[in-house]
C-alpha cells in the first residue's frame, strides 16, 4: 500500500484527530475528477462560444479583445499556468494579473477604448480582492466581459454577476470545492476548466489530451506519494521548485502548497530554470530540496538539464528530483531521483500542470505531517485561513 493509500485508510475519527479528513481525498480524487470537469464544460460549450465571440474571440476583422487571467495566491497560478495556451489557440494577448494587484493598479492594465475579457478564478468565490475587483469592474463604462470560474455556487463573484450581460459565470461541480485549507483538486479542476476554454474549439483535440493526462495522473499518484514521503522524512529546511512556461506556473503552485502546508516551518522559493543563476542560485544550500519540473520540448530540456548539471557539479543542494512526463535526453548525473508520469504519447509542456502538480501537492501533505501538524488545518495561529479575511477595501 503506498504512502497515500495508508492514509485514505485511517479511520475517520484518526483522520479528523490528525487533520487528514479532507486534503489527502481531495489530492487523491483530482484524476477521476477531471473527466467530470469536462462533461461539465461540454455542457456550457455551446453557450461560452456565443458569448466568447461576442466579445470579440473569433474577431477577423477587427483587434482581438486582450484577455486578464484573474485571481489571488493559489488562483492566479491557475492563470500563470494557462496564459501560453490560451495565447497560442485564441490568437490574442494574454496576461495573468493577481487581483490583489488590480485591486490597487487596476488603471494600469486597462485602457479606454479597447476590449478585454477578464477570466477570474476563484474556489471560494468569497476573495475580497476578487470581490472588489470584479464589482467596480462591472460598474465602470470600459468594455469588460467577464467569465467567472468558481467551485462555489454560494460565493459573491457568482452572486454578484446574476443577470449581467457582460458577465458567464461557471461553477465546478462541488466535489471539487475542497475543504481543507490548501486547494489542491480545486486547483487542478479550474486549470483544465481553462485548457478546455483554450481549446473551445477543438474539443476532440483536447479530449484526447485529457484521457492521457487523466491515465498519467492516475498512475502517478502512488508513485509520487512514496517519493514525497521519503523526502519528507529527511527534514530540509528549504525546498526550491523550478520550472519553465506553463510548468512556471506549476512551480510556483508547489512552493505555495510546502509553505502553508508546513505554516512556513519550511522556506520555499521558485524560479524559472534561467532564472536561477541571475541571483537565486544563492538562496540553495545543503539542506536544500531542489525539485525541477522538466520540459517535454527536446530544446528546452536541454537548457534545463544544463543547469541541473551545474548545480549537480557544484554540490549546492542536498537532493535534486526531477519531474517529467517524457523525454528522449539522458536522465543521468543530474537527479538524485527521476519521476515519469506514465504518459506513453506525451502532452505539451502547457497541458501538464494539473498532472506534474500533484507531487508539489504530496510534498507538502508529507511534510507537513513530518513537522507534526494538521494538513487540513495547518496553520495553528490562524495565521492563514482558507479564505482570506481582513481586507479593507477603499473606493
Amino acid at each position: 500500500m503506498n504512502a497515500l493509500a495508508k492514509l485514505l485508510d485511517l479511520s475517520r475519527e484518526e483522520k479528523i484527530e490528525r487533520g487528514l479528513l479532507y486534503t489527502p481525498a481531495e489530492i487523491a480524487q483530482q484524476p477521476a475528477t477531471w473527466e467530470s470537469t469536462f462533461s461539465l464544460f461540454q455542457k456550457h460549450r455551446a453557450g461560452l462560444i456565443e458569448f466568447l465571440e461576442a466579445a470579440g474571440v473569433a474577431d477577423t476583422a477587427g483587434p482581438r479583445p486582450t484577455v486578464l487571467l484573474v485571481g489571488a495566491g493559489t488562483s492566479d497560478y491557475i492563470g500563470r499556468s494557462l496564459v501560453n495556451v490560451l495565447r497560442r489557440l485564441w490568437r490574442c494577448q494574454v496576461i495573468a494579473v493577481p487581483s490583489t494587484t488590480l485591486l490597487t493598479h487596476a488603471e494600469e492594465f486597462v485602457i479606454p477604448g479597447q476590449r478585454y475579457i477578464w477570466i477570474s478564478f476563484s474556489r471560494s468565490g468569497d476573495s475580497p480582492e476578487g470581490v472588489a475587483v470584479l464589482e467596480k469592474a462591472l460598474s465602470s463604462p470600459l468594455d469588460i466581459q467577464h467569465v467567472i470560474v468558481s467551485c462555489n455556487a454560494r460565493g459573491r463573484m457568482i452572486n454578484c454577476v446574476d443577470g449581467k450581460k457582460q458577465a458567464f459565470p461557471v461553477v465546478l461541480d462541488d466535489s471539487v470545492n475542497d475543504r481543507g485549507l490548501a486547494m489542491t483538486s480545486s486547483f487542478s479542476n479550474m486549470v483544465v476548466f481553462g485548457q478546455c476554454l483554450a481549446h473551445i474549439h477543438h474539443t476532440t483535440q483536447y479530449e484526447s489530451v485529457l484521457s492521457r493526462l487523466v491515465e498519467a495522473g492516475t498512475s502517478f499518484l502512488p508513485l509520487a506519494a512514496d517519493a514525497a514521503a521519503a523526502l519528507a522524512a529527511e527534514s530540509y529546511s528549504r525546498v526550491c521548485f523550478l520550472g519553465s512556461g506553463a510548468l512556471e506556473g506549476v512551480a510556483a503552485e508547489a512552493r505555495l502548497k510546502v509553505l502553508e502546508l508546513t505554516a512556513g516551518g519550511i522556506l520555499t522559493m521558485s524560479e524559472s530554470f534561467l532564472g536561477l543563476r541571475h541571483g537565486p542560485m544563492a538562496a540553495l544550500d545543503k539542506n536544500t530540496l531542489l525539485v525541477a519540473f522538466l520540459s517535454n520540448d527536446e530544446r528546452v530540456a536541454r537548457y534545463e538539464i544544463d543547469l541541473l548539471r551545474e548545480i549537480a557539479k557544484k554540490r549546492l543542494v542536498k537532493n535534486q528530483v526531477v519531474v517529467g512526463g517524457h523525454s528522449k535526453l539522458p536522465m543521468d548525473g543530474f537527479a538524485d531521483r527521476y519521476l515519469a508520469p506514465d504518459i506513453r504519447i506525451a502532452v505539451p509542456d502547457e497541458c501538464r500542470p494539473p498532472v506534474d502538480v500533484i507531487f508539489g501537492q504530496l510534498l507538502g501533505l508529507f511534510c507537513s505531517l513530518h513537522s507534526q501538524l494538521t494538513p487540513d488545518r495547518p496553520s495553528p495561529g490562524g495565521v492563514i485561513s482558507r479564505v482570506v479575511e481582513g481586507v479593507r477595501v477603499y473606493a
